[in-house]
């Protein structure tokens, strides 16, 4: 893996190699490094994994890309900081520029159990009423075509599987929220990806070594969930210090706060950096 620097706007077609990056690596409550969303590059597609409430500001600083530049979009779960900019990223796509209007161009990479928790839960509201259609209400449809990944047989955890255009993702779940969920079988809906067979990104998630027992061993490289301090649904510093020497050394902790400075963190690989990238040859 190397790390390369962004020069002038990210180009999202590449020469076959798995490339990751950040437009944000910060909290909810980040008001520097932005939300933990990022872009997953390889070959002719790309992905964009999560947009928050403060992605349409750096999706454009961290990349110089605009939301007509992004043609797939995959969410992990319904947090603002997560999805709280998919509302703009939507209208933008069928009002402004030079798409189809009536025909969705944005791809939607998601699974079954949430495609009716996202629409009606978490993006309904804003979008459903807009100009006339389908009888006066919009629906998913109207703004995403939607792509749903396959359901993999799994005893103690939720995982699914799907292959986008050449990009190998596989969904786990995680135990994020609520604090008092024991299991990821007891936690809502959230989703982390291992990605191409090779980078494990845990997405939002408590302390889980159960977890990383399955994932840390064959992973290249691991994006992991920190909270600085202690937290009820986040990984925290130190319980993350608690991990094995040779996964702290391949992982780079995302999603952490705007004191980062203040840490010391040389028995990692580092803090996940936004606008930066990081390819897999």
């Amino acid at each position: 893996m190397k790390i390369e620097e962004r020069k002038g706007n990210l180009q999202l077609k590449n020469n076959g190699a798995l490339e990751i990056v950040f437009i944000g690596t910060g909290t909810a409550f980040s008001k520097v490094l932005y939300n933990n969303n990022l872009i997953i590059i390889k070959g002719n597609t790309h992905i964009l994994v999560d947009f928050g409430f403060n992605a349409p500001v750096s999706l454009n600083q961290n990349t110089g890309l605009t939301p007509m530049d992004i043609e797939a979009f995959l969410p992990t779960h319904s947090h603002a900081d997560h999805i709280g900019g998919v509302e703009y990223l939507a209208l933008f796509n069928r009002y402004v520029g030079t798409r189809t209007f009536n025909k969705p161009q944005l791809k939607l990479i998601t699974t079954k159990e949430y495609q009716k928790i996202f629409w009606n839960n978490s993006i309904k509201g804003g979008l459903e009423w807009n100009e006339a259609n389908n009888e006066g209400k919009m629906k998913l449809n109207d703004y995403f075509d939607v792509h749903l990944a396959e359901s993999i047989p799994s005893r103690y955890r939720t995982k699914y599987k799907f292959n986008f255009e050449g990009i190998e993702l596989e969904f786990f779940g995680t135990n994020h929220i609520p604090d008092t969920a024991k299991t990821q079988k007891k936690a809502f809906i959230s989703y982390g990806l291992f990605i191409d067979n090779k980078v494990m990104f845990t997405g939002d998630t408590k302390f889980d070594k159960s977890l990383l027992d399955i994932y840390a061993d064959n992973s290249e490289l691991i994006f992991h969930d920190c909270s600085l301090e202690g937290n009820p649904v986040h990984a925290s510093l130190d319980e993350l210090r608690t991990l094995p020497v040779e996964w702290k050394k391949k992982m780079y902790l995302m999603h952490y706060g705007d004191e980062w400075a203040k840490y010391k963190i040389n028995d990692f690989a580092g803090f996940a950096r936004e606008g930066v990238r990081y390819i897999f040859d």
